[in-house]
């Protein structure tokens, strides 16, 4: 890419979309206007304000890959695809999903995605689909990693909670390297500034020696699977040395009289033997947090889908409220965003293997059960939307079964992914630089901001962008009102915006049911009106309006103004005229408490002291004989990229993910660096190429994320690079209370090969 020739003229500002930031970016394109040739830090965006990671530079590989679907494919008889056009298409989905719904019920088709990696606004499209077919149930990527965290925060402080590092005097990562995997803007900048600081105090609770690790005043290299048992002990600490701040507790808590009940009684001794932490250490770790004037914590991944997971999500709280730090510089906050991200409200349970579905979504472990069961409420039809679940959830050997079992199955995606090739029908879509995208993940304090991206480049011929998709669905449904979307294009062009708004709000007055297509009536109407390119960025003028009547105080304090409901179309314009990200909020500290229900956080959560109060008899057992290593299953690093990224040539180094083993086990089984090896969970089996390396715990392994992903060579044959990690996990090795998986602690065993 370093040969081609750029357009120095002009740099054009959009968002990387590698994690869940979206930094500010400013990109140069090719003479032709095809290629992202350069890229730079985006100085204007309020948040990242011009950092970027390495990743960010490889953005083209993205854009521009060699396995573009072009057409709509239909699975043949012999297993292959055939080309089909896009009213064919059409015609035929919803007639397949329309007969399902039909004759058993829109209950039976399941909605997985809609909100990949940078790839939101097609969320709020599948909606209208959704809801014109009858769906009832749906999962994303969020199923297998946050739903625990989001229901223990939901029922202790009424939402998600982030926290201000920038400001904090002790900082807690558990489970989470920052170094890779970022979750606060200008993380590598930032981590660095934490660890030069006297006053402040880094603390890492993690098994492998991380570049974050490298940087902690603390690392607490716990074993395995046992973070439970540490941060049992600390809260044990806290309590039993009487370190908590009794008049904070009183006057903005409930229940603390529960909490102190069991943990007067835990074996502080016992969770250090178990956790492999020394307990002098745990004990003045504890002492740290308890003491400090400001704590900020992240949690992440790395417990998030391990053993005990939600229980830990509790602890770790725990550990920050008993001592104040909600609400505060360097502390603990809820934002205030457009979207309801992490809203961990419990709704019912799925239909065939009762899962807890947490904030909408059905637990990702179950997916592949509520399909192959024999049970008649068990899925029939599902679409899956910028996502590949084949690949990406616990044991892929059963999804590819259970994909196959469905009577009718959809993926909207660029590419022929490892779940497009399970599918019925695939339909080729936009990427997201071919139309306006965003991202819903607005977690910033005291000031919140959103960028909606332009396009960068025009789609080929063949393509659409996923509002037209869902637009064309909901219309050969039958649900997508014409007489309502003729009279509202009439508004708009008799009386504009103002005509358009009250005749919307009316609509939805005499028929709330209309509000179930909304996004595709704004798409067909009010997004006619934008700028080029913008008429997918429609959706989001409702949650404008939302946001802003929820929030006026905010919006205004933002420099955002509008007499009644002006001030939700003033937002909503100011977002689309904005070429970087648009700050929507300013809040004060004391504003936190708004979204907390009763101003009271509940710290009495009955299952959760429960299960912390059994950790002292319990007696963790995470291997056997058969299987005495534990593996990490998608680690991030340097160049990994979930399966966003399949062109193996973005990886500048790490080419095929090898494998990572600590020095004595690779001995002991006469591996090095270079060669090959064997990896057999009770699930599957994988070959992988083998790295030493001393950060490593003896009895961990690990396998990146992003690999094991098939690309066409220039022969255009299809190669697979490095090993697909889910190929050995299992869908029953799972959280006990919302089933998300124990993907970091994989029972396997390793063997050399060749």
């Amino acid at each position: 890419m370093a040969n081609k020739k750029s357009n120095s003229s002009e740099w054009k500002s959009t968002a990387c979309i590698l994690c869940t930031l979206n930094c500010g970016v400013k990109v140069q394109l090719n003479v032709e206007g095809t290629e992202i040739v350069r890229t730079k830090g985006d100085d204007d965006h309020p948040a990242s304000r011009g950092y970027l990671c390495n990743k960010a530079s490889r953005l083209n590989y993205y854009q521009n890959r060699e396995d573009r679907l072009l057409s709509p494919m239909k699975r043949n008889a012999e297993g292959g695809y055939d080309p089909i056009d896009w009213d064919t298409a059409i015609e035929e989905i919803a007639s397949r999903l329309g007969g399902i719904r039909d004759e058993h019920g829109g209950d039976k088709i399941f909605y997985y995605g809609g909100g990949g990696q940078g790839n939101h606004l097609p969320g709020a499209y599948a909606g209208s689909t959704l809801a014109s077919l009858g769906v009832q149930y749906r999962s994303n990527a969020l199923a297998q990693e946050k739903t625990g965290e989001f229901w223990v925060a939901n029922r202790m402080a009424g939402g998600y909670n982030h926290a201000d590092f920038e400001h904090a005097e002790v900082v807690m990562f558990v489970g989470k390297n920052p170094w890779q995997s970022h979750g606060f803007h200008r993380a590598r900048a930032e981590l660095r500034e934490m660890a030069k600081d006297p006053d402040r105090t880094l603390i890492v609770l993690d098994p492998k020696r991380t570049q974050t690790a490298d940087l902690a005043d603390i690392h607490l290299p716990v074993k395995v699977g046992r973070d439970a048992w540490i941060l049992a002990g600390m809260v044990a600490v806290i309590i039993q040395e009487n370190l908590q701040d009794d008049t904070w507790l009183a006057e903005h808590t409930t229940g603390i009289d529960a909490v102190v009940e069991v943990f007067k009684n835990v074996d502080i001794e016992d969770c250090a033997e178990k956790s492999g932490i020394d307990e002098v250490i745990i004990r003045s770790t504890a002492r740290t947090i308890a003491k400090a004037k400001s704590v900020a914590v992240f949690e992440d991944l790395g417990t998030q889908m391990n053993r005990h997971s939600t229980l830990v999500s509790y602890l770790q709280r725990l550990t920050w409220m008993l001592n104040g730090n909600f609400a505060k510089p360097g502390a603990a906050y809820t934002p205030n965003g457009l979207g309801k991200i992490g809203d961990g409200r419990e709704e019912g349970k799925s239909p065939v293997a009762g899962g807890r579905i947490i904030a909408g979504i059905v637990p990702a472990n179950t997916i592949p059960d509520e399909v192959l069961a024999d049970h008649p409420d068990h899925y029939r039809g599902m679409i899956i939307e910028s996502a590949n679940p084949v690949h990406s959830l616990p044991d892929s050997p059963k999804w590819r079964q259970a994909m196959r079992a469905l009577e009718c199955s959809v993926v909207i995606d660029i590419a022929m992914t490892e779940t497009a090739r399970q599918a019925d029908y695939v339909l080729p879509a936009t990427t997201q630089f071919e139309k306006a995208e965003a991202t819903f993940f607005n977690f910033e304090f005291p000031e919140n901001y959103f960028h909606m991206r332009a396009p960068l480049f025009t789609p080929p011929e063949g393509v659409l962008d996923e509002a037209e998709i869902h637009a064309r669905i909901a219309q050969a449904l039958g649900t997508l009102p014409e007489d309502i979307i003729y009279t509202l294009n009439n508004a708009l062009a008799q009386g504009g915006r103002d005509a358009f708004r009250e005749l919307v709000f009316a609509k939805l007055s005499e028929n709330p049911d209309i509000g179930k297509v909304a996004p595709v009536l704004l798409y067909r109407t009010l997004g006619k009106t934008l700028p080029k390119g913008m008429q997918n960025a429609a959706a989001l003028w409702a949650p404008c309006h939302q946001h802003a009547m929820t929030n006026r105080k905010s919006v205004e304090a933002a420099g955002i103004t509008g007499d009644g409901l002006m001030l939700g179309d003033n937002l909503f314009d100011a977002i689309i005229a904005g070429p970087s990200a648009v700050v929507i909020s300013k809040e004060e500290w004391s504003d936190v408490w708004q979204r907390v229900p009763r101003e009271s956080i509940n710290l009495d959560l009955p299952d959760m002291l429960e299960a912390a109060g059994k950790l002292n008899s319990e007696a963790p057992q995470e291997t056997t004989e058969e299987f005495p290593f534990l593996l990490s299953a998608g680690e991030r690093r340097d160049f990994t990229a979930n399966t966003i990224f399949r062109n193996p040539a973005w990886r500048r180094k790490d080419a095929n993910g090898a494998m990572y083993i600590n020095p004595d086990d690779a001995a002991r089984l006469n591996l090095g660096d270079g060669s090959s090896a064997r990896i057999t969970s009770e699930g599957g089996v994988v070959d992988t190429i083998v790295e030493v390396n001393d950060r490593m715990q003896r009895g961990h392994i690990s396998i990146p994320n992003g690999l094991g992903l098939d690309y066409p060579d220039e022969q255009g044959q299809l190669k697979v690079t490095g090993s697909s990690p889910n190929e050995l996990t299992s869908s029953y090795l799972a959280d006990e209370f919302v089933g998300t998986p124990w993907h970091k602690s994989v029972p396997v065993r390793v063997e050399a090969i060749g």
